[in-house]
């Protein structure tokens, strides 16, 4: 996800999206057009406007009782400049950007400084994962800050200084914070594992690249994570943070002589300025730099984090890729092989997967990360609803000639990619693997695309649509059987309209949780839904405030309480929401929102 940035893909009137017939209602969308995955086959019919049914449907049965039994957000009360949620439930609004990570730190104060901020909670909330340490009621809460607008953190429009070019970086990152359920209410507590990763902390690289030419530059150590969007957790309980749109950090001067190479240009490198003008203070945004040169190859990777133990330096995991990660879905595959499953969100871009090379629980005993020794596959989506996950390996035919090592394949993942003619997507974001082995990838939205394909069924493609696939062979197979979920185009006109989809959750009961990023109809804001996915109904959970994307998804282990961000309120305009009214600010703050059923019951429910 990309806030503000990403609203670029939006405006188009509805008269673009007549063309078919609608129904009265989301329900008869569904009944009326069907894929279904059986197995590994697929029957590839009706991909425009797809949806997908159980097997069981398919074959005359009945689906079970709605596991969704909430009264929905009404689309004409998701307006306005505050949040609105099912009235089934509540919700309470802290961790906001600013905060310090423990009391005795810092509070927060308008405009900040790179002193405070590298110890205060980052702005752009994004994507988080909640580490229990005691049942339900307490925990780790690992979050992601994704981007911060320079205006905003420092109220200018451009840094003057590297002080305060470090104060928007130190904005960035990830914080990690003790918080707890106490008399009620969700708040920060002290903590010792309590701590901020930023674009200036100490971090490695591991993995087949790691100590490539490619990101050596001369004498400058390795620092620093940004751009950090969403997010995965792994079985030995880690946190993963992806590096998403890392080019707009970069620049260089007019009046340099720089140009960018092909392999820049590819990264979107290929500007003289940086959208954050951190380069003309800080050399290492420099692209003109000998110094530094090669710096921008050390961002756009999978950030692993030790979240309990503080004196562990983040590992950047090459394995994985670089290009700009949305958020990493990980599993146990057959064999006890990890799975991670990948999108590169821009438009046209890729969705890949990760396959370690053994059993995760024998590779650590050995001393090995199972993040490090693997396979890195491609997806192409073949017109049938059948697919192949094809081996971004040197030795692949076609590859050998462009690359002179496997580090050169990771480093520039998208050439690769583009070599073995996967298939470019419509800005995959968010991946999701349900318990049933289903996978689940958001396509937010794609303007620019002109020829639809059964994946990409619209041209243009501003409202996006989710695809879901089952790999053969446990996850761990090379083929995959595909279908559509949701084209957002068609839920317009009914109750459960939504456009842009953004993050994904799986519970273990069939539901899938939505997030949007943008682009509503009718004038709605962003919003979280849930969907079942037996049946195809979708109702709205939470709707945000004006300008602010819902981000991020965590949980506790009971289910009773999730945690979801928003983020950009406002799009920094006070005068467009008061949100979060925590304190006094002049500016509108990111934040956390915690909701729970007034009954007790689980979320979703």
């Amino acid at each position: 996800m990309r806030g503000v940035q990403k609203r670029l893909d939006t405006g188009v009137t509805d008269n673009e999206y007549r063309r078919r017939e609608r129904a009265d209602s989301f329900q008869s969308v569904v009944s009326r057009r069907k894929v279904v995955v059986g197995g590994i086959s697929l029957a590839a019919t009706g991909f425009f406007g797809s949806r997908f049914v159980t097997e069981a449907q398919e074959k005359g049965g009945t689906p079970g009782p709605s596991l969704i039994g909430f009264q929905p957000v009404l689309k004409e009360q998701a307006r306005g400049s505050w949040p609105v949620i099912s009235e089934d439930y509540a919700f309470q609004v802290f961790h906001a950007w600013g905060e310090p990570i423990a009391p005795g730190f810092p509070e927060f104060v308008h405009p900040v400084t790179a002193a405070r901020q590298a110890v205060q909670l980052g702005a752009g909330h994004d994507g988080m994962h909640f580490f229990p340490i005691d049942g339900s009621r307490r925990g780790l809460l690992a979050l992601n800050h994704e981007f911060a607008k320079t205006q905003v953190v420092i109220g200018k429009q451009d840094p003057t200084s590297l002080d305060e070019v470090r104060a928007v970086q130190h904005a960035h990152g990830v914080s990690i914070t003790e918080i707890a359920s106490e008399e009620g209410e969700w708040r920060t507590v002290a903590s010792a594992r309590a701590r901020r990763i930023h674009v200036n902390t100490p971090v490695t690289l591991s993995g087949p690249a790691a100590g490539h030419e490619l990101l050596s530059t001369s004498r400058a150590p390795l620092l620093g994570t940004l751009n950090n969007c969403a997010n995965g957790n792994t079985p030995w309980n880690t946190y993963l943070t992806c590096e998403e749109n890392f080019h707009i950090y970069f620049g260089a001067d007019a009046a340099s002589d720089w140009k960018p190479n092909q392999g820049q240009q590819r990264y979107g490198l290929s500007g003289t300025d940086g959208s954050y003008m951190w380069h003309r203070h800080d050399p290492r945004f420099y692209l003109a730099s000998e110094e530094h040169r090669g710096e921008e190859n050390r961002f756009g990777w999978v950030v692993e984090i030790d979240p309990f133990d503080p004196t562990r330096v983040p590992v950047k995991r090459t394995a994985l890729g670089r290009f700009r990660h949305e958020g990493v879905a990980v599993t146990e595959g057959k064999d006890g092989r990890v799975v991670a499953y990948m999108g590169d969100d821009a438009r046209h871009e890729y969705i890949y997967k990760f396959v370690s090379s053994g059993n995760w629980r024998a590779m650590r005993a050995g001393g090995v990360s199972p993040l490090d020794e693997g396979q890195l596959y491609v997806a192409r989506f073949n017109e049938d609803g059948t697919g192949n996950w094809l081996p971004l390996s040197r030795e692949q035919r076609g590859l050998q000639e462009h690359f002179k090592d496997q580090a050169e394949v990771l480093v520039f993942a998208r050439q690769a990619a583009d070599l073995l003619e996967a298939t470019p997507m419509d800005r995959p974001e968010w991946a999701v693997v349900a318990p049933d082995g289903s996978v689940y990838c958001t396509l937010t939205n794609n303007s620019k695309r002109e020829v639809a394909n059964a994946a990409n069924p619209n041209a243009p493609n501003p409202h996006g649509h989710i695809v879901r696939w089952k790999d053969a062979d446990d996850h761990v197979g090379t083929t995959f059987a595909w279908n559509l979920f949701i084209v957002c185009a068609d839920t317009h006109e009914t109750e459960a309209s939504f456009s842009s989809p953004d993050g994904l959750w799986a519970d273990p009961e069939g539901r899938l949780f939505i997030a949007t990023d943008g682009g509503q109809q009718e004038g709605m804001n962003d919003q979280l839904l849930v969907a079942d996915t037996s049946t195809g109904e979708v109702r709205r959970l939470f709707s945000s405030v004006s300008d602010g994307e819902i981000t991020g998804f965590a949980v506790t282990p009971d289910r009773r309480t999730m945690f979801v961000n928003i983020q950009h309120p406002g799009d920094g305009d006070i005068a467009n929401t008061d949100f979060p009214r925590i304190g006094t600010s002049p500016v509108p703050r990111d934040a956390t929102v915690a909701i729970w059923r007034k009954d007790g019951r689980v979320v979703g429910a």
